[in-house]
């Protein structure tokens, strides 16, 4: 019997339409905001927790140091996100777009990620540990350190992507399609199971086996 192809993230277009100018960064925790756009708002250290945002769209918002945990984010398109420390824990995201972010610290862990799309920007330390990622594509991405460890991952890409370390540790995956990024190392390579790599990334991958094997190479 053939094997099946791998499968794609299903993403969902972000379509906005008729949204308000939304110039103040007088938010707070447990806020509904729906159909907004907020452009160059700077809301660093605002304690948003619990904030949900549907339909809206960021463009150039700085978020340092802002308290996401909790948040809900439905249909949302963010621009240039800036955040030099992310705090946004147990957050949800779905049907979100999110272009040339620049996060330094980004602490997601815990979190429910279903059809978001990543596409370019610099991300350092990105904190996904035992989050739910479901149709997830991350594209053009620099990222120091990938922590995925203890996640579960269905229909997740990477693609053209430069990664220092990708830690799936203990992660369940199923169609994570890691072909035409590059990895510098890989920790956990047993959560690596589910994982579709390409030739190159697999004579790459081939000492880290060995060594967590136990396998002696030779000759």
């Amino acid at each position: 019997m053939a094997k099946s192809a791998t499968a794609a993230p299903r993403l969902d277009p972000v379509r906005l339409a008729n949204l308000e100018d939304f110039d103040s960064a007088d938010l707070l925790s447990g806020d509904h905001c729906e159909g907004q756009r907020y452009t160059r708002v700077q809301l660093d250290g605002l304690d948003l927790t619990g904030i949900t945002f549907l339909e809206c769209e960021l463009l150039s918002v700085a978020m340092n140091e802002a308290q996401l945990r909790g948040a809900r984010f439905t249909d949302c398109r963010f621009e240039e996100l800036y955040a030099p420390v992310f705090r946004a824990a147990r957050s949800s995201w779905r049907d979100v777009e999110l272009t040339r972010t620049r996060l330094g610290s980004a602490e997601v862990f815990d979190s429910a990620l279903q059809s978001v799309h990543f596409d370019g920007g610099k991300l350092g330390y990105m904190n996904l540990r035992s989050s739910k990622l479901t149709d997830v594509l991350i594209s053009d991405c620099i990222i120091d350190e990938l922590d995925l460890s203890g996640a579960r991952g269905l229909r997740v890409a990477l693609q053209n992507c430069r990664i220092g370390t990708l830690d799936v540790t203990d992660a369940i995956l199923k169609d994570f399609d890691l072909r035409s990024s590059e990895f510098s190392m890989i920790r956990g390579v047993g959560g690596l199971k589910g994982a579709t790599v390409d030739d190159y990334q697999l004579n790459l991958l081939a000492p880290i086996l060995a060594e967590q094997l136990g396998i002696r190479v030779e000759g």
